[in-house]
Parts: structure tokens; C-alpha cells; sequence
């Protein structure tokens, strides 16, 4: 069962680093108008419980 967890929160981070990257475009625009998207805080999270699992 760990192992599955793992594995979802692996496939979760990279699906959020892919997502980040094609917003990118879209972010950079938005901060034009000062409206800024949390993409970042969201990888991050992520990340942060993936290496927990790992760890």
C-alpha cells in the first residue's frame, strides 16, 4: 500500500511540474496585472510530501 502512495504522489508531482510549466505562459501575463497564480506553493506542497514518502 506504501508503495502505491508513493508511486501516486510521484505521478501527482510530475503532473503538477507539466501543469506548471504550460500555465508559465499564462503566470507571467497574469502577474502583468498583478494577479499572481499559487503554481508554485502547489509544486512545492507537492514535492514536499513526495520526500516525505521517500525519506
Amino acid at each position: 500500500m506504501e508503495r502505491i502512495h508513493r508511486i501516486s504522489l510521484f505521478a501527482l508531482y510530475q503532473i503538477t511540474l507539466l501543469c506548471g510549466i504550460v500555465l508559465l505562459p499564462l503566470a507571467l501575463v497574469t502577474k502583468r496585472f498583478g494577479f499572481r497564480l499559487p503554481i508554485d506553493r502547489v509544486v512545492i506542497e507537492i514535492k514536499e510530501r513526495y520526500e516525505e514518502t521517500t525519506a
